[in-house]
């Protein structure tokens, strides 16, 4: 009897085991809706255009591209402590336990039952007590996977996991970029603070001196106004810069999660920063593939064709098999006695006849949601598309612009320099040395903030690409 109940769980299992067919549309990855390759600047005059580089690969190599010991303090106590990035750790942790528990379906439950009952009731010899006591081990309601509607709904889970994970590394990239960013926005404003501060004294000693001069006859009570408006706007800015100093330091200290360190100080030039790899003048467009929301992107669409194979097999039979093997006995002392023995085999079929359109209509769903999913998936890389190239192009750009700006800052300093040697001899107004420092002043903003637009574009590079790249060798 045992061994007949041993064999019906065990071809049980085995039917599941073979139950692995699955009615879900064969997946295949959709064409890009780009071009081949992605756009870049066009190379400047005498210069040859590079060899299209055809296959990437995407690395998270932040500690080779973020080469200030004090910014990579910064990033890896971000990665440690950062409370989103916490979040969405433990979310991936829920999904993988999600996994496991629809995973679990495909093979059944086996589970050991005791039971003892004791009644007495009355007949008519009078009152008589019965006793029962049985145990058992065996599956309940197990569903064979005949037509893969199990096995589709654990596919499904299993890429929703996946591409809970694809997210997870894509909000480590862009954690990484945003401390990057608030570090390099911090260095500058340290420096325009600098500048500021500079010009202020500056300001002050040709207040006083002016001053002077107008108390000896030498300036007017015009040049004075002048030289005051001047200062005061210094004195201005330098309060804002102040303030942004101040508020840069909490925003950093908001994404590391933690106290700045003791040691941290903004005496640092912002250029040079970011050590980003020379890029080719030209990418394939299939380096978007290999970034974390692009990869997050497809897991979903595959999860889509699962919904579609469990969706489809919900129209064919559900078969479910209940089987157990014990002992049964009226005294506990005889359970185990032989000829005590029990076997139940119990097989069920549940066919749907009429469901109201309700199937037709769960299947409808499925396939509308997949045709989203390969919408949202083509949106994803034609958006990374776009970012990566602006990032690419605006790389070559700023390299010219900072050269141009470097010109114009040194053009200032020297006009600064021949208006204030000119105004202390005598031979122009103080409104033109006004102007020159006012100009140099603005030169010196310009080219700093041009510094900073460059490192944060260097940034977008490495967060676009998705955490860096390397050519294939």
């Amino acid at each position: 009897m045992f061994a007949c109940s041993y064999t019906c769980i065990a071809a049980t299992v085995l039917l599941s085991l073979l139950g692995g067919c699955t009615l879900a549309p064969t997946y295949q990855r959709p064409d890009l809706p780009v071009t081949d390759q992605l756009p870049a600047a066009p190379p400047m005059p005498g210069k040859s255009a590079a060899r299209p580089v055809e296959v990437i690969e995407a690395e998270l190599g932040w500690r080779d591209f973020f080469v200030d010991p004090q910014l990579q303090q910064l990033i890896g106590t971000a990665l440690t402590n950062n409370r989103d990035l916490r979040a969405s750790a433990l979310t991936i942790e829920a999904y993988q336990a999600q996994y496991r528990i629809q995973r679990s379906a495909l093979l059944p439950a086996i589970a050991a039952d005791g039971v003892g009952s004791k009644q007495r009731t009355l007949g008519s010899n009078g009152y008589a007590t019965a006793e029962t006591y049985s145990a058992s081990v065996g599956l309940t309601a197990y569903e064979l996977d005949l037509f893969g509607r199990v096995r589709s709904l654990k596919d499904q889970a299993l890429e929703q996991y996946l591409a809970m994970e694809a997210t997870q590394l894509s909000n480590r990239i862009s954690l990484v970029a945003q401390v990057a960013t608030a570090y390099l926005s911090w260095l500058a404003d340290c420096e325009l603070l600098a500048i500021t501060e500079d010009t202020r004294r500056i300001e002050e000693e040709s207040f006083i001196l002016i001053e002077q001069r107008t108390r000896e006859g030498l300036a007017t009570q015009l040049d004075l106004a002048q030289a005051r408006t001047s200062l005061e706007t210094a004195r201005a800015n330098l309060a804002k810069y102040q303030r942004q100093v101040a508020q840069d330091r909490n925003s950093l200290t908001l994404l590391i999660g933690a106290p700045l360190p003791a040691n941290f100080a903004g005496t640092k030039a912002l250029d040079g920063q970011v050590a980003l790899s020379a890029l080719p003048s030209q990418l394939s467009s299939q380096v978007l593939l290999q970034r974390p929301d692009i990869i997050a992107a497809e897991h979903q669409l595959i999860g889509a064709h699962a919904q579609i194979g469990a969706a489809r097999a919900a129209f064919f039979p559900a078969i479910s098999l209940t089987a157990t093997a014990g002992r049964i006995s009226g005294e506990l002392s005889d359970l185990f006695a032989s000829g005590s023995g029990s076997w139940l085999f119990s097989p069920s079929v549940s066919l749907p006849i009429f469901t109201a359109g309700r199937l037709a209509a769960e299947l409808d769903v499925a396939k509308i949601s997949k045709e989203i999913s390969v919408a949202s998936y083509e949106k994803a890389i034609q958006t990374a598309f776009r970012e990566v190239a602006d990032a690419l192009v605006a790389s070559e750009t700023y390299r010219d612009q900072l050269v141009a700006q470097r010109a114009n800052l040194e053009a200032n300093q020297e006009y600064f320099a021949l208006a204030r040697n000119r105004y202390q001899q005598g031979l122009d107004s103080f409104l033109t040395l006004l102007d020159a420092q006012r100009s140099l002043y603005t030169a010196r903003q310009l080219y700093l903030n041009l510094q900073l637009a460059q490192q944060v574009n260097q940034v977008l590079v490495y967060k676009t690409l998705g955490g860096g790249w390397k050519e294939r060798r």
